[in-house]
């Protein structure tokens, strides 16, 4: 088996999801909206689904929408809180550092007239709320700050920015995407103090084209698709009965040591990963399960393949990237030589030490076969 260090861009599916998925697909596939028993019993099942991930994110199951996927809820709270303080002005705030899904869609915004301050992390990766609080103005009507950085795993101050919005008395939306955070980090959306906020299922073992979106009680947002009325609603289409079977059950069989055993793992990989010459690490992560590092000179996506073909799988930064610079790593003010080199490493359940090994034995070759730019 490869040894696959790549959590942070999608995770294997778990057993137990796997098996609710084909439950959900070949005996109880009846349509939620059907008035008939089949169909009242899939809608019972839905519902159950939804109070079991409210109750590992630490929420009431009314709050929480189902939706395709991370990108699909942050486009949703961008655009939702857009409309949303229409009347109130055009001025958002978000970092340099957030998914592309949360920076395209206020790029989009900009386009249309909005105005965007982009909060600069410092060195270790992380925003300042004394920056926040400087940014706030009576216009603004979005924050939106991601819980843990998906290229650095740095922990980012969601709660501190919720209170500096309340401190200043604005009535601007605090969004969090905590794609990266859920399971992995201890939080509720409660005591972060957001408004909205993003998840997505295959980050934690369950498939793609299942997320869920957080949306505070008593926040009226517009509707993100117009039709059947289904998710009481807000997002009209028949529910994905099999990827909602399956984000329950990831959810319930994530067990509460693994971000204990992850982390122990990822220590153990920077021991060794710092012993090799001249490898940097460019962030340790807050936390438990992503890191970055570089061999400064040898260009990330020659490094990424080289350790494909021994079997070792490792990003250059976010998949949505797709061979392109990362603005993540861009926005530290790296060297070039060290930007140039930069790999992230994320880690899950199912890793081992002996994954480590191969990684730490993989670059070792790479290194030594090839000279340095």
């Amino acid at each position: 088996m490869p040894a696959y260090l790549d959590n942070a861009a999608t995770t294997r599916v778990c057993p137990e999801a796997a098996r609710a998925a084909l439950e959900a697909m070949t005996e109880g596939f009846g349509n939620p909206s059907a008035r008939y028993a089949a169909g009242q019993a899939a809608a019972a099942r839905v519902a159950e689904h939804r109070a079991a991930v409210a109750c590992r994110l630490g929420c009431d199951p009314a709050e929480l929408t189902f939706t395709s996927c991370g990108t699909e809820g942050d486009n949703w709270a961008v655009r939702a809180a857009a409309e949303h303080g229409r009347r109130q002005g055009r001025h958002i705030i978000t970092t340099a550092i957030e998914h592309a899904a949360v920076l395209e869609p206020v790029k989009a915004l900009a386009a249309q007239g909005y105005e965007v301050t982009y909060l600069k992390p410092d060195r270790a990766g992380r925003v300042s709320v004394d920056e926040l609080r400087a940014a706030l103005r009576e216009d603004t009507v979005l924050v939106s700050m991601m819980l843990v950085n998906n290229e650095l795993g740095t922990l980012q101050p969601v709660a501190q920015a919720a209170q500096a919005i309340r401190d200043a008395g604005s009535p601007a939306l605090l969004h969090c995407d905590a794609v990266q955070g859920f399971l992995k980090v201890p939080f509720t959306p409660a005591r972060l103090g957001v408004d909205m906020l993003t998840l997505s299922g295959h980050k934690l073992r369950a498939p793609k084209g299942i997320g869920v979106q957080y949306i505070r009680k008593g926040l009226n947002l517009k509707p993100l698709l117009l039709g059947g009325g289904q998710e009481s609603g807000l997002r009209s289409g028949t529910e994905p009965t099999a990827q909602i079977a399956a984000l329950a059950a990831a959810c319930d069989s994530w067990g509460e040591d693994y971000p204990a055993r992850i982390g122990s793992l990822k220590e153990y990989a920077l021991e060794a990963l710092s012993a090799l010459p001249g490898l940097e690490i460019v962030s340790r992560g807050d936390a438990p399960h992503i890191c970055a590092v570089s061999l400064p000179g040898y260009p990330s996506e020659m490094l990424v393949r080289a350790l494909s073909d021994l079997g070792v799988y490792v990003s250059s930064g976010s998949a949505c990237h797709k061979g392109k610079p990362s603005h993540v790593f861009a926005a530290l003010g790296l060297p070039k030589r060290t930007l140039m080199g930069v790999l992230r490493i994320s880690f899950g359940p199912d890793n081992t030490r002996e994954d480590v090994d191969a990684l730490v034995d993989g670059l070792k070759q790479t290194a030594a076969s090839r000279v340095s730019l």
